[in-house]
């Protein structure tokens, strides 16, 4: 508003999931150095093949640079001792030639030889390791097991989750209404009922660049219902109107008593589909619901380590506009002076994923 001119709003919409379990550690030292992409290049076979590609190409440039090297008259200088000790290395090419040493010798080079006899070598070494490094590191797959839960195994699950739900505009906390209450169960259904947030966990909100962030954090959580519904709204303010271009989200869950692991989904919500890049403007009384699922995992692998996976299920807008005259109409309007958005959680309780590593090389 005080550049007086207006950007489109473009992000990418993909949704991002962790494929496993993630370590957690503090970011700080991520910011200076890329850990990440030394961590990927440490742990392949690139480095076996990049360190006999170094080897083999000092070698040559050693061999090639003993031959400016001044050999003196006697034969004695350490430039000839060297060039004499790189031709005795040819075990590839003239292999006869410890047998010859006491021939008469008319002609004969295998300097040359010992030179790329010691490069084949080094080039069959590096290749034979990098060979190797893969079959170890693919020597175990990762067997995932579905199995029926029952109460005593739900009630291990003791996980700390956090979501950051972020309205991407113009407006502020100052903007937000009605966070306090909770629902839970399915409308119409025996276990519905509707209790405070403070049962779930702590709630609070943060203006951030992007625009007013919701979070909800619950610290030891035990297994929660099924059906779980979290809603709030945004009103009109002077000079701050209760719209946005889209939502941003981040929801992740860590183990309450081993904090080193943790599962996560985050992306972008621009609109319902991803064929229409059209750009919307979120704003009236029909609320947006973004929908999530927690699926309960055991990774055998990493001392029955309970973790919690959180899935982004869909995305059902609300009242949104396409037309610019439309949404003028909409701002002028006490009547669309909202923005309504609820979280939907489903808790797949009914099964367990049972995740292990099974070795799948014999002798």
């Amino acid at each position: 508003r005080t550049a007086n001119r207006c950007v489109l709003f473009a992000a990418n919409s993909t949704i991002v999931t962790d494929r496993g379990v993630d370590i957690y550690t503090i970011s700080f030292p991520e910011t200076i150095f890329e850990f990440d992409s030394i961590k990927k290049f440490t742990q392949s076979q690139a480095v076996f093949l990049e360190a006999t590609l170094v080897l083999v190409l000092s070698w040559l440039l050693y061999c090639f640079s003993l031959r400016f090297m001044k050999l003196g008259n006697d034969g004695r200088s350490i430039w000839f001792r060297l060039r004499w000790w790189i031709s005795r290395l040819d075990i590839c090419f003239a292999t006869r030639h410890w047998l010859e040493d006491q021939k008469v010798v008319k002609k004969r080079k295998t300097e040359l030889g010992g030179t790329f006899s010691i490069a084949s070598w080094i080039l069959f070494i590096g290749l034979f390791a990098a060979l190797l490094y893969q079959i170890i590191s693919r020597r175990s797959i990762e067997v995932h097991n579905v199995r029926a839960t029952n109460a005593p195994d739900l009630a291990s699950f003791i996980n700390d989750m956090e979501f950051n739900i972020t309205a991407i505009s113009s407006m502020s906390c100052s903007n937000l209404r009605n966070l306090s209450s909770l629902v839970i169960g399915s409308p119409g259904f025996i276990d519905y009922r509707v209790a405070p947030l403070s049962n779930f966990g702590n709630y609070s909100c943060q203006n951030t660049s992007e625009g007013p962030t919701v979070i909800l954090r619950c610290n030891g959580c035990q297994p929660i219902r099924d059906d779980l519904y979290i809603s709030w709204q945004f009103v009109d303010l002077p000079n701050s109107p209760a719209a946005a271009v889209g939502f941003q989200f981040n929801l992740t869950t860590r183990n309450h008593y081993n904090k080193k692991h943790m599962s996560y989904v985050s992306g972008i919500l621009k609109n319902w589909t991803s064929f229409d890049n059209r750009p919307v403007t979120f704003r009236g009384r029909n609320t947006n619901i973004l929908k999530f699922s927690l699926f309960p995992r055991i990774y055998r692998n990493l001392k029955d380590l309970r973790l919690i996976q959180p899935l982004f299920h869909e995305f059902v807008p609300g009242s949104h506009f396409y037309d610019t005259q439309q949404l003028q109409t909409s701002l002028a309007s006490s009547n669309d002076g909202l923005l309504n958005t609820t979280v939907y959680v489903n808790f797949l309780s009914a099964y367990i994923v049972e995740i292990d590593a099974q070795n799948i090389m014999g002798p």
